[in-house]
C-alpha cells in the first residue's frame, strides 16, 4: 500500500525547528511587547541584508506589501500599471486597491514571466509603473525591464512573493527595482505561521514613506501625516521568520535538488518541462509542467496518492472581479493556454528523494497515447 504524497508538508518545518521556534514564542510572550518593536526591526535588518537591499519594512501580508509599495513609489489613482496576464490575482488587486488601472501583458511561453518584447506596446502616457512577477520562483528578466523602465521613466515594483532567495547573475532579488514586495504566507519558501509581508528597497524615500503608510500614516503616536493604513508585521511572525531565514538557503537547495531530478528523469511524452535561462537561479517555489491532458494527468497522480495543484486555473482577466474591465479571453491566448495546461508537482524542502522518484515514476507512466 503506497503512502500519500502531499503537495507540501507545512508541519515539517515546525518539527525541524521546534526548539528554536518555541524559544522565540516564549521570549515574545514574556516581553509584553506585541506591536512593532525590536523583533520587527531585527527581522527587517536581517531580511534586507539577505536580499542585498538597504531597507526592509514589515507589513501584514503580501497584498498589502504590493499595495503600499505602489503608493510609496508614487503610483496614484488614474495611473496605469503594467501587470502580467499570467499571475495570481494579488498582483492585480494591489493595483486596483489604490485606484490605479492594471494593463495586462502576456508572458513569455518558455519562462511564464512577462514577455519583455510586448511591454513597450502597452506603455501609454498614463503608465506609471511596471510590476514584474517572479513567478513560480524564477526571476523575471530584470536587466531588460530596468532598461525599458529607465527609457520611459517608469517605476518598477517587483512581486517577489514566490522568489525568496532567487538570483539574477548571482545577485539576489530584493533591490533591482524601486521596491520589491514579499509575501510570507505559510506556503512560501520563507513562510510565517500565519500571514505576513514585507517590502525591500534601496530608496530611503520609499523606506520612510512605507513606515508611515503601514502605521496609520503616523511617525509619532497620535500625529498623522497622511491617510495610512494598519498593516504591521506581527512580532511573533517576525521572530519565527528570523529563525527560518537562517535555513532558507539550505531549504532552497533541497528544492533545487528535487527540481534537478525532475528535470533529469521526467520523460513522459505528454508533458513539457520548465525552462531556466542560464543567468538565473530559481528557488523552485513551484515545479510547473504543462500537459495537453492536464486534468487526466492530475487524476492519474491522485489515484496513486500524489497531490498536485494548478497555478493558476483562472487568470485575473477571466475573474468575475474584473469583468468590468471588459477583457476578452481571446485577447490573451498565451495566458489562457497556460491556465489550461499547467500542473504543479509536489516540491518542498521536506519532500524525500524517495517520494520525488515515485512522482517521477507515476508521471512517466502517463502517456498522451
Amino acid at each position: 500500500m503506497f503512502k500519500n504524497i502531499p503537495f507540501l508538508d507545512l508541519g515539517a518545518t515546525y518539527k525541524e525547528l521546534q526548539n528554536e521556534l518555541d524559544t522565540s514564542y516564549k521570549r515574545i510572550m514574556k516581553s509584553g511587547w506585541y506591536i512593532l518593536g525590536s523583533e520587527i526591526e531585527n527581522f527587517e535588518n536581517e531580511y534586507a541584508q539577505y536580499c542585498e537591499a538597504k531597507y526592509c519594512v514589515g507589513v501584514a501580508n503580501g497584498l498589502d506589501a504590493l499595495s503600499l509599495a505602489l503608493l510609496a513609489c508614487g503610483v496614484e489613482k488614474g495611473d496605469e500599471v503594467i501587470v502580467p496576464t499570467n499571475t495570481y490575482i494579488a498582483s492585480w488587486l494591489a493595483v486596483t486597491n489604490i485606484g490605479a488601472t492594471p494593463i495586462p501583458v502576456e508572458p513569455n511561453l518558455k519562462t511564464y514571466n512577462l514577455d519583455i518584447d510586448l511591454i513597450e506596446n502597452a506603455i501609454t502616457s498614463k503608465t506609471k509603473a511596471l510590476m514584474p512577477v517572479h513567478l513560480y520562483g524564477q526571476p523575471a528578466d530584470m536587466i531588460k525591464i530596468k532598461k525599458l523602465a529607465a527609457q520611459y521613466d517608469l517605476k518598477i515594483i517587483e512581486d517577489g512573493a514566490q522568489a525568496h532567495g532567487a538570483k539574477i547573475n548571482d545577485r539576489r532579488i530584493g533591490s533591482h527595482g524601486d521596491a520589491v514586495a514579499w509575501s510570507f504566507y505559510p506556503g512560501k519558501n520563507l513562510g510565517a505561521y500565519g500571514d505576513g509581508g514585507a517590502v525591500t528597497t534601496n530608496s530611503e524615500e520609499v523606506f520612510e514613506r512605507l513606515k508611515v503608510l503601514r502605521n496609520y500614516g503616523s511617525k509619532v503616536k497620535y500625529v498623522n501625516e497622511i491617510c495610512g493604513v494598519n498593516s504591521r508585521l506581527d512580532p511573533l511572525q517576525a521572530a519565527f521568520l528570523s529563525v527560518k531565514l537562517k535555513f532558507l538557503d539550505e531549504w532552497n537547495h533541497r528544492r533545487s535538488l528535487i527540481a534537478s531530478n525532475y528535470l533529469k528523469y521526467l520523460n513522459s511524452d505528454s508533458i513539457l518541462l520548465p525552462f531556466v535561462p542560464d543567468n538565473l537561479e530559481p528557488v523552485w517555489h513551484l515545479f510547473v509542467i504543462q500537459s495537453e491532458n492536464r486534468d487526466f494527468l492530475q487524476e492519474h497522480l491522485k489515484k496513486d496518492g500524489i497531490s498536485t495543484l494548478i497555478h493558476y486555473p483562472i487568470p485575473p482577466y477571466k475573474q468575475k472581479a474584473y469583468s468590468s474591465l471588459g477583457f476578452d479571453s481571446l485577447m490573451f491566448p498565451r495566458a489562457s493556454s497556460i491556465a489550461d495546461k499547467v500542473l504543479s508537482l509536489p516540491i518542498g524542502p521536506h519532500l524525500s528523494f524517495e517520494d520525488s522518484f515515485r512522482v517521477i515514476e507515476v508521471v512517466n507512466k502517463f502517456s498522451k497515447n
